[in-house]
């Protein structure tokens, strides 16, 4: 599933960012962080797991709630100066990308579920 491959993405490449200085020391923010990107993947995969669409549904609006929380951080961050433009860059674009992404696919889900109880 492409939005489950880039939060797997996302969260590699935090935890790449948080084994190196200044993240490497500031344990409060790197715990959140690293928790965050998680979130957004394990959520996927969780919810999939159900094998029922109103389930999923609502892991994938998890998913997409710790989107948020983790590009909240990537500002703080950025703004404080512990990660530079290029790194705040990619990983802003990949996390609004998966959130478009994850938002189409509910609106989906949502759409496929109303019709099937039409019928």
């Amino acid at each position: 599933m492409e939005i489950w491959k880039i939060a797997v993405s996302i969260a590699v490449e935090v935890y790449s960012l948080c084994d190196a200085e200044p993240m490497k020391s500031d344990w409060g923010m790197k715990d959140q962080i690293r928790r965050a990107a998680c979130s957004m993947s394990d959520n996927i995969a969780e919810g999939f797991e159900y094998n029922n669409n109103p389930d999923f549904i609502r892991f994938l609006n998890y998913a997409k709630g710790s989107s948020g929380e983790f590009r909240n951080k990537l500002i703080i961050l950025y703004r404080s100066g512990k990660i530079n433009d290029t790194v705040y860059n990619d990983l802003y674009t990949k996390s609004i990308e998966f959130s478009s992404k994850t938002k189409s696919l509910i609106d989906y889900l949502k759409k496929f579920e109303a019709e099937k109880k039409k019928k």
